[in-house]
C-alpha cells in the first residue's frame, strides 16, 4: 500500500497496510496520541494501528474551539 497521509490532519505518516478496518501506519515524525485517556508519544519510525477516519490525504488545521460566550 505505502501511501503518505496525515494522521489527524497534522502528522505525516506512511500507510503500510489495511487490516480488518484499521490501517497500520509508520510515523515519519514524532506524534502525540491518546490511548486509554493517557497521552502517548509515537516516535518517528514506530508503527501504530489507527482508524481510517483519522487519516487525511493532505495537511489540515485542527478544528477550532468555539469562543466562550459571556
Amino acid at each position: 500500500m505505502s501511501q503518505f497521509c496525515y494522521y489527524k490532519g497534522v502528522y505525516k505518516v506512511k500507510v503500510l497496510t489495511k487490516s480488518e478496518g484499521y490501517f497500520i501506519i509508520e510515523a515519519l515524525e514524532d506524534l502525540q496520541d491518546f490511548f486509554d485517556h493517557k497521552k502517548v508519544i509515537v516516535k518517528a519510525g514506530e508503527r501504530s494501528i489507527v482508524l481510517p477516519t483519522d487519516l487525511r490525504p493532505k495537511k489540515t488545521l485542527p478544528a477550532q474551539m468555539p469562543a466562550a460566550q459571556a
